[in-house]
């Protein structure tokens, strides 16, 4: 039996009997000189621009690997805190040829992004689109500011954690932003934020733990700001950049479109052939296949909003028959967001092989932040993997799921083909254009490789039944790639 000292027995007795308000008081200490150190005390909005190296989150060439490294020509964030309102105008390209994002890989990318309390949305050529799945990431990313995090902090009675960092004494807040993230923030001896570990719910990894790093400080008109920004998610880089200009208190009016305030979660049902339905209506889609006694469902994208109303609909087609598989197409984020529904609907998820361990560590995390469909349900995964080939079929139909070799997009990439239908179901290999645009130049390069299965393979197709974008015939893709069609 251990002996404990009485006076030690004492000490924690009385540690034990402080209330928890004198632990708050300390936290609103720290964070009171950190909100005057800092400036943020009288800080309604800010702006910066900077530039540097950011990755593709979600989209790496094959599971388990570094994301893909993009080039941030210029990036300009403005944030009103009084709104809890963010716009971030992003110039962008790709750093390397494999794994997810868009091509060309040389030219550059415009993207305009926003999030204003519980709405986000992105502005494109054709308007404002709801983007309700950016939600909890932009959300994250706006409160986990420099000065953000301080008032974020604040409003949610963050506690204290005292601890040592190497040489250098650290004092460590520590909130919970309800259904958001959990975030817990460094400051350092000068009252300066220093960095800011958080975790965030994740539709594919159940949470994903980030670190921000702050750095190399200057005074702003009052206000101090890092002149160096570092972060990582998922255990790898997804940020560096170098702040050039600062603007405290600048405008920042974002008002919500009334399109993205009353924007519905569409899902539309095509019939394509009997027992196949293309499930569209928003930016990715599905596809429902029947079979003897159980329904094939072909992708579960983005996250539970999507894929609730998605499963809803195929279950209506056939109503006395479960989806007893979900084929997904390749393991990058959005398209793999919502096969933790399918699981918890008690599907079993069909991928290629090398994704199987990944998805099985990652389905095993529960998103403890806000639970999801497959935390509730209490439900583990099921996996059959793909090597290069494998078949579903019964005494009616056959469905043949193939890999895509060679691709610059994936390497754990699948498609799936009717034979008796002649129709190819594919993911992010080809998108079709608008009708009558003209092709692209020079062709996309995900597409010439889809072409090369297909003649690799031998497949017999009169229509493709695309991931994103619109049914069309095979020659559509053989155009987008300078070829005549079969």
């Amino acid at each position: 039996m251990i002996r404990i000292p009485l006076l030690f027995r004492l000490s924690l007795a009385l540690l034990t009997l402080i209330p928890p308000v004198c632990v708050a008081q300390d936290a609103a200490d720290v964070l009171k000189r950190a909100a005057e150190a800092m400036g943020a005390s009288d800080l309604k909005s800010l702006r910066y621009i900077d530039d540097g190296i950011g990755y593709t989150f979600g989209q790496s060439f094959k599971p388990g690997i570094p994301w893909p490294k993009i080039t941030v020509h210029s990036h300009s964030r403005t944030i009103n805190y009084e709104t809890g309102s963010m716009r971030d105008e992003i110039t962008l390209s790709r750093a390397e040829p494999k794994g997810g994002g868009g091509y060309p890989p040389v030219a550059q990318q415009k993207n305009e992004q926003f999030i204003s309390g519980a709405h986000a949305w992105n502005q494109t050529a054709g308007g404002p689109v709801a983007g309700p799945r950016f939600i909890t990431d932009r959300t994250h990313q706006l409160w986990i500011t420099p000065h953000g995090v301080i008032k974020a902090a604040i409003r949610n009675y963050a506690t204290l954690q005292p601890r040592g960092k190497g040489a250098k004494a650290l004092t460590a807040v520590t909130f919970s932003e309800a259904g958001r993230f959990v975030a817990t923030a460094y400051i350092n001896a000068d009252n300066l934020v220093e960095r800011v570990e958080s975790v965030i719910p994740d539709t594919v990894l159940g949470q994903s733990n980030v670190v921000t790093q702050y750095s190399e400080y200057r005074a702003f008109g009052g206000v101090k700001f890092p002149m160096r920004i570092r972060q990582a998610q998922g255990g790898f880089p997804v940020l560096d950049l170098t702040v050039r200009e600062v603007e405290p208190n600048a405008p920042a009016d974002i008002q919500v479109p009334d399109s993205v305030r009353t924007a519905p979660e569409k899902v539309t049902v095509d019939k394509v052939a009997e027992g196949v339905w293309f499930i569209a209506g928003g930016s990715h889609n599905s596809v429902a296949i029947e079979m003897s006694d159980y329904l094939v469902l072909v992708e579960s994208p983005l996250n539970d909003g999507r894929a609730l109303p998605v499963i809803e609909q195929v279950r209506n087609l056939a109503p006395s028959k479960p989806i007893r598989y979900v084929i997904n197409s390749h393991q990058h984020f959005d398209h793999s967001g919502g096969v933790r529904t399918a699981v918890a609907e008690g599907a079993i998820v069909v991928t290629q092989i090398g994704n199987v361990p990944y998805f099985e560590r990652a389905f095993a995390v529960q998103n403890r932040i806000a639970p999801d469909q497959l935390a509730r349900s209490g439900k583990k995964a099921k996996f059959k993997g793909v090597q290069d080939k494998l078949v579903l079929r019964d005494g009616a139909r056959s469905v043949e799921i193939h890999r895509i070799l060679g691709s610059p997009h994936n390497d754990t990439f699948l498609m799936v083909y009717l034979p008796a239908e002649k129709l190819l179901i594919e993911a992010d290999a080809y998108t079709p254009l608008p009708p009558n645009a003209a092709p692209p130049s020079p062709a996309n390069p995900n597409s010439v490789n889809l072409v090369e299965n297909i003649e690799r393979l031998q497949l017999a197709i009169d229509r493709i039944l695309p991931l994103h974008g619109r049914v069309v015939p095979i020659a559509d893709l053989y155009a987008a790639v300078g070829k005549a069609a079969p």
